[in-house]
């Protein structure tokens, strides 16, 4: 784990410019249940096998009025389509969140785990998802944070590497209305456990603007 965090915080370094991320950890749901992630200067590799965790960094107060975000991603081995708002079975290839709250909540939460982050009232959260069985670009409610969180679909499950290039203002006013708040946190999770399938897969040149 050690390893993994110095390679995490390297490629964070490397592209400080444009994504100045620090401080990845790794947030497990079970205890013998963990994803195996590998890290280069550029990129992360998720191996999933009947597993879910996820890792997640929280950003510097310098980053809170970031409005757009880039990144490549890649599946070889995918999990079945799901249904994504269903609780339970709901797993997906790879999905990374953007976490948002109000300056003055963020302030007070700058410490908090992201486990406590996502249960804060204000916190609204978008996850793009390459999974689930769902049309790019359906926006669906979470079953796990109810009005907080809303999942965007930008590929469903399946092979294939894309990049994407997604205006976060716009996506957080379509899905929760209003100017978006500050941009608190970011996470990556990977989620094959309810479906005991294998993922094998890659997020690499993510970029904040």
């Amino acid at each position: 784990m050690r390893n993994l965090i110095a390679a995490l915080f390297t490629l964070a370094a490397s592209n400080a410019a444009a994504n100045p991320m620090t401080n990845w950890t790794e947030q497990k749901f079970a205890l013998f249940s963990s994803n195996d992630y590998t890290a280069t200067e550029t990129s992360v590799d998720v191996q999933s096998a009947g597993t879910v965790s996820m890792l997640w960094t929280a950003l510097l107060p310098s980053d809170w009025s970031t409005r757009r975000a880039r990144w490549d991603w890649s599946v070889t081995t995918s999990v079945p389509p799901t249904d994504l708002t269903q609780k339970g079975g709901d797993d997906r290839n790879l999905s990374l969140y953007f976490v948002f709250m109000p300056e003055d909540v963020a302030r007070q939460n700058q410490s908090a785990s992201i486990r406590s982050l996502l249960a804060v009232e204000e916190a609204r959260v978008l996850m793009y998802v390459f999974g689930g069985d769902h049309k790019i670009g359906d926006v669906l409610p979470s079953p796990y944070l109810g009005d907080r969180g809303r999942t965007i679909i930008r590929r469903p499950a399946g092979r294939g590497s894309y990049t994407e290039s997604v205006n976060l203002a716009a996506d957080y006013a379509r899905a929760f209305g209003g100017e978006a708040t500050a941009l608190v946190g970011l996470a990556l999770s990977a989620d094959s456990d309810d479906t005991d399938s294998q993922i094998s897969a890659r997020l690499e040149n993510l970029k904040l603007e």
